[in-house]
């Protein structure tokens, strides 16, 4: 049974030519076929020629090139460790100082005037005068007496004891005392009038009035008993 092609069932389409199917693997007349020496090799740009700028595809932006590295400070030379400092050395150890004499206790010089108990009183007038003759200050000097009162002191206290007591306190003037005043007296020198007959007594005296002498203390009267006294020792004495 033949089948009847469309052109003749349906009469009135228009007839068409059919086309020749090409296939691609088939090359056409005249044409050689390929072979596989005849393959193209990727074309790499020749040196000195500029590659080829790839198109930019609309909508992306283009690549930009990277930054060059700047080359930063070169690093200097290690620096040195500072030393630290060891532990001190142990140094020489102090000299202890050997104990040596021991010294008279330091105080007023004592000068002897030697005289009679009975004359003792007119001879601290006379020293008290050579005193005032080097230029020594009225108010320096203080006159003790061991025994009876100075005859000067019984004038000053017949005027009140606040008048007699000022006097001390202004060192205007000679001041004339008993050895056992209760007030506080020091001046630069004293003169002792030594009435005492005795070694005892005597020595104690002598250490009474030279708490009250800054300089110098002159003791008049029975010196003798005070040779070798602890109280006159590295003291000039003088005769």
């Amino acid at each position: 049974m033949r089948i009847r092609p469309a052109f003749d069932r349906y009469p009135g389409m228009p007839v068409f030519p059919e086309e020749p199917e090409i296939h691609e693997s088939i090359p056409g007349p005249g044409v050689p076929f390929p072979r596989e020496s005849d393959a193209q090799a990727p074309s790499t740009p020749a040196a000195g020629s500029a590659s080829p700028v790839s198109p930019t595809v609309r909508g992306t932006a283009a690549p930009t090139a990277a930054p060059a590295a700047v080359p930063g400070p070169r690093p200097g030379p290690p620096r040195p460790a500072t030393p630290r400092p060891g532990p001190p050395k142990p140094g020489p150890r102090p000299r202890i100082p050997e104990p040596g004499p021991r010294q008279a206790p330091a105080g007023p010089a004592v000068q002897l005037v030697p005289a009679a108990p009975e004359n003792a009183l007119e001879q601290a007038d006379q020293t008290v005068d050579q005193l005032l003759e080097s230029g020594r200050e009225p108010g320096d000097i203080l006159v003790l007496t061991s025994g009876r009162p100075h005859p000067w002191q019984q004038h000053e206290l017949s005027f009140g004891e606040g008048r007699y007591w000022a006097q001390l306190a202004e060192a205007s003037d000679v001041f004339y005392a008993a050895l056992a005043l209760t007030r506080p007296a020091r001046r630069e020198v004293v003169v002792l009038v030594l009435e005492a007959t005795e070694p005892g007594p005597a020595v104690l005296a002598v250490e009474q009035a030279r708490s009250h002498a800054v300089a110098l203390l002159v003791v008049c009267g029975a010196t003798a008993q005070l040779a070798g006294a602890a109280v006159v020792e590295g003291q000039p004495v003088p005769a």
